[in-house]
């Protein structure tokens, strides 16, 4: 008999690995051309050059023992110290290698951070819509995920509703901007009230609350939009980064954590980091993509191609009569259903081979989410069905 707590994981699997799962089984039926497949946040632009040729280089000039060996579970320390320097150029902040911790991606950097701060019964706050696995996460460790209901406006972080649920068991706050499933990036303006309103509960309380900005699409941001550096504004603030989005590596699990040195209790906090970290089963992160991205830290994919993407759906979309926001950031597009029961819809989307997540995986029903990471042609070959599926809507009310 496996766990009550895994029953519970399982029966609330993924709806987003389910739509993919379905879409391969749709392939097989009517061929991967015939099939739209917008479940599943998988950069279908590829890696940059310099990628390939540190690869290549490492593998050559290095010795093997060098490049697969283990290391202090922080991860390399020059690696480490490179990834502060250019932080600290591109965002004018003070880091060094003792605030970079080598992860597993941006959700083994979320464990880690978890597994440090969390007792059970203590309470993690996040906006909705939000990333499904917080809950997941939070669970693991016997905490209680509190959502902050959305503001369907401009999708920026309901700071009154927020204020109103930070309680004395409140330990961190999830900041995910660029945001999935919207594609929102966060104002300065929101980031500054929301670092006002923590630091006035954290003296009314007498605690500590952390916020914890998981950022796997930073780099991923339009028309010049500027996303803030969260460190700047909240001392208590924990950044969690992924090379997944802005290199192309989904699969090559590798990104790190940012631990201030301004931040509450920072020499345990780092401390208790490390050993999360090896407890937790990851020992460090991967040897090899450590050195790889400490070549490839001024490389960035061509946003020109999820730029194309986004326009013509968005033009599209809107044109048919859709409802949604003009995504900012990230590679998705939050769109109101046309129904009441996104589920439904994403349903009825079915029917034309097109493959949505809907918006209650996300905390917020209504809508359905729809990842454009995918290949132009894909996005060209569906607008019929997202037109048709409109009009059969308009027609059924």
């Amino acid at each position: 008999m496996i766990s009550n707590k895994m029953m519970e994981q399982v029966s609330k699997s993924s709806v987003i690995r389910a739509m993919f799962e379905e879409g391969k089984r749709l392939a097989s039926i009517y061929g991967a051309e015939n099939v739209y497949d917008f479940s599943l946040g998988n950069p279908n632009v590829e890696a940059p050059e310099e990628v390939k040729k540190a690869i290549i280089e490492i593998l050559q000039e290095e010795k093997p023992a060098a490049i697969h060996g283990y290391m202090n579970n922080s991860g390399y320390e020059d690696v480490r110290e490179a990834i502060a320097q250019s932080l600290n150029k591109r965002f004018g902040t003070g880091f060094n290698a003792k605030n970079i911790l080598m992860t597993v991606g941006a959700a083994g950097g979320l464990n880690v951070v978890f597994k440090t701060l969390l007792n059970a019964g203590d309470e993690v706050i996040t906006f909705a819509p939000f990333f499904g696995e917080y809950n997941s996460y939070a669970s693991n460790y016997d905490a209680k995920l509190v959502v902050v209901p959305p503001n369907t406006v401009d999708f920026q972080p309901n700071l009154d509703a927020f204020s109103d649920l930070i309680t004395d068991r409140t330990k961190a706050v999830i900041v995910n901007s660029p945001n999935n499933p919207t594609g929102v990036v966060y104002s300065e303006a929101t980031i500054i009230k929301l670092a006002e309103i923590l630091n006035e509960k954290q003296k009314a309380l007498g605690t500590s609350i952390y916020i914890i900005s998981d950022e796997p699409y930073r780099e991923l941001a339009y028309d010049g939009v500027e996303v803030p550096y969260l460190t700047k504004y909240y001392a208590n603030t924990i950044v969690g980064y992924s090379y997944s989005k802005s290199l192309s590596l989904p699969g090559e699990r590798i990104g790190y954590l940012v631990m201030p040195t301004e931040m509450a209790d920072f020499e345990n906090f780092v401390s208790a980091a490390n050993i999360a970290n090896r407890i937790l089963g990851f020992v460090n992160a991967p040897s090899l993509f450590q050195r790889v991205i400490a070549k490839c830290l001024d490389a960035q994919v061509d946003l020109e191609g999820y730029n194309r993407n986004r326009e013509l759906l968005y033009n599209n979309l809107k044109a048919f009569g859709y409802d949604c926001i003009k995504p900012e950031g990230a590679f998705y597009m939050f769109v109101k259903a046309p129904v009441a029961d996104d589920r439904a819809f994403a349903e009825m989307a079915k029917s034309k081979n097109i493959l949505l997540v809907p918006g209650s995986a996300f905390g917020c029903p209504g809508y359905v989410r729809i990842a454009y990471c995918v290949a132009y042609s894909t996005i060209e070959n569906a607008l019929p069905g997202f037109k048709a599926l409109i009009e059969e809507c308009r027609a059924q009310a």
